[in-house]
């Protein structure tokens, strides 16, 4: 299992920008809102796109969706795991917890 990221510790880590911060919900939702700098990557591109967007295997990543009940976080931490990605950690509450702790949001739109 991924290991996981507290709000907290992902908002110091977005703003130290030491981490690739990967929305695993679809483009349309990731369009209407997204963690500051958040790329998006879902499943079923992770194994094509993995390589050109994340090329440091070592470098820190988490993953995120929409909130605790949500899969496709881990989905897409399990797939970069499996490809050799070392430092992978999941933000299980996701953006509805981002956004109820009043944190800044993007969107695409």
């Amino acid at each position: 299992m991924t290991a996981l990221i507290t709000r907290d510790e992902l908002a110091k880590e977005i703003a130290a920008n030491t981490v690739t911060v990967l929305d695993a919900l679809g483009p349309e939702y990731y369009a209407k809102a997204h963690l500051p700098g958040a790329l998006n990557l879902i499943e079923d591109e992770v194994a094509d796109r993995a390589p050109d967007l994340l090329p440091d295997r070592d470098a820190a990543i988490v993953t995120y969706c929409s909130n605790a009940a949500c899969g496709n976080s881990q989905a897409v931490a399990s797939k970069l795991e499996a490809l050799g990605y070392t430092h992978v950690r999941k933000y299980r509450e996701g953006i509805q917890d981002w956004a109820d702790a009043g944190l800044t949001i993007e969107t695409s739109v």
